[in-house]
């Protein structure tokens, strides 16, 4: 997906998920900075949006903090945005080959998606998402050992890559590595604690390490 569909996206996330949040034309960066710790819920989703419009990859460290706003809106808004921000390669040749890659996973043709990711990766190494992307691409093409690698890779460029730390989660689990899945998970959880399902695949990870431990006495 293009970055510009994925602001598309987000923009359509504002009117369904948080009707009184009207984008504030804020006149420069710093006023949307200021307003992000507004006391008012709608300034504060008003300025994840223009973080989303406006901002750069490394933005993300401004708004990860309101992952854990005391506002159901403004969390699901900023968890959108946050992917918006880090789809943004500042680069229109690597952001088209991202397009790709994404459609050709939607296709099914992992193949063809692994080689295009690695192509970003190639163009710019620093790029986390390109890593990412070609993560998915490789779990879904059934390459554990490799997904896991690239997930690597991300953090070692974002830290705070809740899809990774997720990605991780599910990729142990397959492996049937039942603590390593609940503490990737964990750790998914503690950055972004709005991704459901996390909890219950935790609880699922430790009756089935429980049910090997049993197994095994």
């Amino acid at each position: 997906m293009s970055t510009s569909r994925f602001i598309a996206g987000f923009l359509a996330l504002v009117c369904g998920a948080y009707a009184l949040a009207q984008p504030i034309p804020y006149t420069s960066r710093a006023q949307a900075v200021e307003a992000l710790d507004d006391a008012a819920a709608e300034r504060r989703a008003s300025a994840v949006v223009w973080f989303a419009q406006n901002g750069v990859t490394s933005d993300d460290k401004l708004l990860l903090p309101h992952l854990g706003d005391d506002n159901d809106a403004v969390r699901e808004l900023t968890e959108q945005a946050m992917w918006v921000l880090w789809s943004r390669s500042g680069d229109k040749a690597v952001d088209a080959l991202m397009a790709k890659g994404i459609e050709q996973m939607q296709a099914r043709d992992m193949r063809g998606a692994i080689a295009t990711f690695s192509e970003v990766i190639k163009r710019k190494p620093q790029f986390a998402e390109g890593w990412n992307k070609r993560a998915t691409a490789l779990f879904l093409a059934g390459d554990l050992d490799k997904s896991l690698a690239d997930c690597d890779q991300v953090l070692k460029r974002n830290p705070y890559h809740f899809g990774a730390l997720s990605g991780y989660g599910q990729i142990y689990f397959q492996q049937k590595r039942y603590d390593k899945a609940i503490e990737y998970w964990t750790r998914a959880l503690k950055v972004n604690p709005n991704l459901s399902g996390l909890a219950a695949n935790i609880d699922a990870a430790r009756r089935l390490r429980d049910e090997v431990q049993k197994r095994s006495v």
